[in-house]
């Protein structure tokens, strides 16, 4: 199970590039904030390599919102671990835990770029 997601994540990180995850966002932001969160959940990861993605998306043209959820998704959601997660930790929870991750990552990718625009 553990090497079946390891090359799961690997593949998403060969085939999604920088190029087609820029090409999904719009410019709005509330619709930024939920691609992003989605195309983060789905691109599972590294949280180093977020940043570096996510540098490079805001080079790119992408909006932070869309960077902000991206990279909170990137790192809290995992649609590849799954069944892994569900294995270990039983399906109860991890619906639950992916759930709650989802909400916070959309509510806290909002605030934060909120929180930044007011202080800077």
């Amino acid at each position: 199970m553990l090497l079946s997601v390891i090359g799961l994540v690997g593949l998403f990180q060969v085939f999604i590039t920088k190029e087609m995850l820029v090409s999904f966002f719009s410019g709005d932001p509330l619709l930024d904030t939920v691609i992003g969160t989605f195309s983060g959940a789905i691109a599972v990861g590294q949280p180093v390599v977020s940043y570096i993605l996510g540098g490079e998306l805001l080079e790119g043209g992408v909006s932070m919102y869309a960077v902000t959820a991206f990279i909170l998704a990137w790192v809290t959601l995992g649609i590849v671990q799954l069944p892994a997660e569900v294995e270990v930790l039983g399906p109860k929870f991890t619906i639950y835990r992916n759930i709650l991750a989802l909400f916070s990552t959309l509510i806290v990718s909002i605030l934060t770029v909120q929180t930044l625009k007011a202080l800077l």
